[in-house]
């Protein structure tokens, strides 16, 4: 893997548009749980979230101790759906003003993260307006992307222009191996959960290199 991405690759995909470096995994089991779909969907995004964890090296569990469930996934045509939703605004603080933002820049997407004391990531939520364009993506697609972006904090930039997903030869979507392989070294037990110092990405290239 050596080849794949540079400290400097690295660094930037957890460095924020304001230039702050930050980085955050998940410090608890996954818990995930889907709404707003069928059966089928229901069932990839489960089994993108398996192989994901799966892939890095954490867990899952039947329920989280504290929240019940940590990565909520929403399926749905209109933002004003979320303001809908029974006690989504006592978990999304200014739930209204978001989506009104979100409804005025047009977006078919967001992800918002919450966080523990120590700023591990205890919980996640992935909202998904499937219009014209999300509507076109695979299912398998779309739920291995969303995971992607959601088993660590990257930077707001980090996918800007490219996605995390590539096409094998064969024509199936994959995970970029450069991605997975960065994913791995972040849940190596000898890596901090967070870190907001640049000189992290030095650590974790190193890691990459030898998963």
């Amino acid at each position: 893997m050596a080849d794949l991405i540079s400290h400097e690759g690295v660094e930037a995909l957890f460095t924020r548009a304001d230039g702050t470096y930050l980085f955050a995994r998940w410090g608890r089991p996954l818990v995930p749980v889907v709404f707003g779909t069928d059966d089928r969907t229901l069932e990839i995004v489960k089994g993108a979230v398996e192989a994901v964890v799966l892939m890095a090296g954490h867990s899952m569990a039947e329920t989280d101790p504290e929240l019940g469930v940590n990565l909520m996934f929403f399926f749905f045509r209109d933002w004003d759906e979320l303001t809908e939703v029974p006690d989504l605004d006592r978990m999304v603080p200014d739930l209204g003003p978001l989506v009104e933002r979100l409804k005025a820049a047009g977006a078919n997407q967001y992800r918002i993260f919450r966080f523990d004391e120590s700023g591990a990531i205890k919980a996640s939520f992935v909202f998904l307006r499937m219009d014209g364009e999300l509507s076109k993506v695979p299912a398998d697609t779309l739920a291995l992307a969303q995971v992607v972006q959601t088993i660590v904090l990257w930077s707001d930039t980090a996918f800007v222009g490219r996605s995390p997903l590539a096409q094998a030869p064969e024509g199936k979507v994959i995970l970029r191996p450069d991605i997975g392989a960065v994913i791995r070294a972040s849940y190596d037990p000898v890596m901090p959960v967070v870190a907001q110092d640049p000189s992290h990405a030095l650590r974790l290239a190193a890691r990459v290199k030898q998963v």
